[in-house]
């Protein structure tokens, strides 16, 4: 059974984010990436390419420090993260097999029994949160159709042709050097950042 870990999605997204489905190659590479990386760019994807690569379920869900740069195998408890990644898990079919697998362990100062209880359930339950609020900004909110407006120029001309790989550096610099001046456009992002906060 393939799987791939959090950690991987949420770097994978950054690099992918706007292009089209990744090829066997791609999907091979990405799931071998280093998990450190993830921490220092904990923007969850929002991009179908990704779906390939973790259809069978999300192995390996931790989370990082992103002000130090690397995996340190914290639970998954920072809802808003959770909600991203739950976003593009949604997008790309949902639970198809395979499950959500833990490869965290508590803090060294909690020493108690108990506290590695608290950690497993929280996180179950951060997914289980993540999951329903990702469902209800995909069903509810304008969020899906902002995505699409924002990307429509991979949809056809150029873009399209960007997508599909088939535009060399040359081509890329003709274009930009024709294009003239560029509409000016906002991310929005403050507007997509209170739509995921408003969810939960």
């Amino acid at each position: 059974m393939k799987m791939i870990s959090f950690a991987t999605i949420l770097m994978t997204g950054a690099a992918l984010i706007g292009c089209g489905d990744a090829d066997a190659k791609a999907e091979k590479a990405q799931a071998n990436k280093v998990e450190a990386v993830a921490a220092a760019d904990s923007e969850a994807p929002q991009s179908d390419a990704v779906s390939p690569l973790y259809k069978d379920g999300i192995n390996d869900a931790n989370r990082g420090d992103n002000q130090n740069g690397w995996d340190t195998d914290q639970f998954s408890i920072n809802l808003y993260e959770t909600i991203e990644a739950m976003l593009v898990f949604l997008k790309s079919g949902g639970l198809q097999g395979g499950g959500i697998n833990f490869d965290a362990k508590v803090r060294r100062n909690s020493t108690d029994l108990e506290d590695l209880f608290i950690a497993h359930i929280q996180g179950a339950d951060t997914f289980a949160r993540g999951l329903i609020a990702a469902e209800h900004i995909l069903k509810n909110t304008p969020y899906p159709d902002m995505l699409k407006q924002r990307y429509q120029s991979y949809d056809s001309g150029n873009g399209k042709a960007f997508e599909k790989g088939d535009l060399s550096i040359t081509d890329l610099y003709k274009i930009g050097m024709n294009h003239g001046d560029l509409n000016h456009t906002s991310g929005k992002q403050e507007l997509y950042e209170s739509i995921l906060a408003n969810s939960f």
